[in-house]
Formats: structure tokens, sequence, C-alpha cells
């Protein structure tokens, strides 16, 4: 059938005609290369092509062999060296662990030693008061009631290539314990009333720190393991006032929606070691630029009297 002439054409009908980039996803490959193609398939290889197609493919096996069995022997030749280096930081670090146990045990010992030296030297009354300062500062051990808060890792099979959970197929979310949640329930005990913390034995005191390293949480820079045992020596209502708290009840829901382990218990006869004596820094008077000052209260006035007198603070010892 014939096109109708452009006169019989209706003058508002378009014409549409193919584009560019339609063409190009339609048929991306040109007809040269196809046709070439079709062309070698129907031509049979040369014998030539046939006879050098081989020695090369074997040339080629051959040359993989070899860089798998030298890999391979690289990788046995090495292991027992790796294995050797693993083994003795190994060793080394559980000899620093025993001398720090070791050591740890001597300074209890030598406390101990000093504080029933300075006790027959003060006297009753003077060290029942040092004493009771040292337990509310956290530099004495204490022994008492209260009770302890457990929090505890979720138990999951993680897979080491997605970092999903191996048994569910979901992500694996916030499964670990982290530093603000133990740094949030010593806050609530602290607000509740506690007179004495500890995170695994760690006693806290007003200079200590709760804070991450990569995946280890350190308390006083000391680390600290799954699980976490918050301990606390305080009145009878501080478990009901820790229970109540807002602290208390985010992380109940934070154990309920990541199957992280949290819960209360009293505890009777607690005993809470001393803390690590801290680094104590003393202020000092400044230095009067001139002995001619005026007693105006100015800084670093000589004038005696009220007026023109500075007393240095008292040095803290961390008491909260």
């Amino acid at each position: 059938m014939s096109a109708p002439p452009r006169e019989s054409r209706d003058p508002s009908a378009r014409v549409y005609t193919p584009d560019f980039l339609t063409e190009l996803f339609r048929n991306p490959l040109d007809p040269g290369y196809g046709d070439a193609a079709a062309r070698r398939r129907r031509q049979p290889p040369s014998r030539l092509r046939q006879l050098l197609a081989r020695p090369v493919s074997l040339v080629v096996v051959v040359a993989i062999g070899f860089l798998f069995a030298v890999a391979y022997r690289e990788t046995i030749a090495e292991q027992p060296s790796r294995a050797k280096a693993r083994a003795g930081l190994i060793a080394e670090i559980k000899q620093r662990e025993a001398e720090t146990d070791r050591l740890s045990a001597r300074a209890d010992e030598l406390r101990e030693e000093v504080s029933r030296q300075r006790d027959a030297a003060l006297g009753g009354s003077e060290a029942s008061r040092l004493r009771n300062l040292e337990a509310g500062t956290g530099l004495g051990r204490v022994r008492g009631d209260g009770v302890v808060v457990r929090l505890a890792d979720r138990a999951q099979d993680k897979d080491a290539v997605t970092g999903k959970d191996a048994v569910t197929g979901t992500d694996a979310g916030p499964s670990r314990v982290l530093y603000f949640d133990l740094r949030t329930v010593a806050n609530a005990l602290w607000a509740a009333g506690a007179e004495a913390v500890s995170i695994n034995g760690q006693r806290l005191t007003a200079t200590s720190t709760i804070r991450s390293a990569g995946e280890a949480i350190l308390v006083d820079y000391r680390p600290v393991t799954s699980p976490y045992e918050v301990s606390a020596i305080g009145p009878g209502s501080m478990r009901d006032r820790f229970e109540d708290s807002s602290a208390a009840n985010s992380m109940r829901w934070v154990a309920k929606s990541t199957g992280l382990s949290f819960g209360v218990k009293d505890a009777d006869g607690l005993t809470l070691p001393a803390a690590s004596q801290p680094r104590l820094r003393y202020a000092e008077p400044s230095v009067s630029p001139s002995p001619s000052s005026s007693g105006s209260g100015v800084a670093g006035s000589t004038s005696p009297g009220p007026s023109g007198s500075r007393t240095s603070p008292s040095p803290s010892g961390g008491g909260r």
C-alpha cells in the first residue's frame, strides 16, 4: 500500500521518529561487529591456530599452577613464625597481668599497713573521722547492704561477612552494653542515695571516668568486660528509688528491644574495695609583685588584716 500524498495528510497529525538514545539501547552493537562475528563462526579455525592454541593454553595453566604453588609454600613457610610471634605475645600479656596482680596485692598490703600506723598515731576520734572521710571519698574499703545491677551483652552468632545475625538474618544492632549504659546506671544509683558504687570491682569516685576505647569499656582507664555488675551500698530505699528512675525504665526498654540482660537484686554484706590513690594537685597563693602593694583586696596583696588576706583552698581528696 502506497503512502497517501502529502496534500491528503492531516496537518494536525504528528509523525514520531525514534530518537538516537532509543536506537542506541535497542541496537547497542554495531552491525559490522555482528557480521564479523557471524563470518568467524562460519569459517573453521585454521590448522595453525589450532596448533598454537594448545601450547599457549598449556603454558598458561602451568604458570598459574606454579604461582599457586609458590603462594602456598610461602604461606606455609610463614605460618610457624606467625604462630610463634602470637604465642610470644600471649605469654607476655599473661606475664604482665600476673605482675600487675602481684603489685596490686602488694599495694593493698602496704595500704593496710599505712592505715594501721596512722590510726595508732592519730588516736580514736581523729582516726574514726579520717576513716569516714575515706569511705565517703572512695579511698577506703567499705562494707554494707545494698543492690547489684547486672548488665550483660546479648549472646548472638554474628556473620563475619554481612554483619547480620546468623540465626535471624537481620541486622545485629546494638547488642552490646555501651559505656554510657554503665554511666547512666551509676549516676542513677548515686541519685537514689548510694554511698559507694563500684563496677566489676572498680570503685568509683568523684573523678572517675567511664569511657570506651574501640569496643572496650574502661573504668578509670582499666578495662571491664561483660557481664557488668554495678554494686552500690546505700539505704534500704535505694532500690525502690532506682527502680522508679527514668534510667531504670530506659534500660528495661533497651533490654526488651535489643535482648540485653538487665536485672536488679538486693545484696547483703557487700564489700567494695578502695579506689586507687588519686594524684592530688594543691593550690598555691599568688606571689606579690611588690612589697608596697596596698591592702585593697587585690590579688597578691601582702597587707595584713581580713580585707587583704587570701586563703588558699584546701586540697581536695576527690570527695563527692
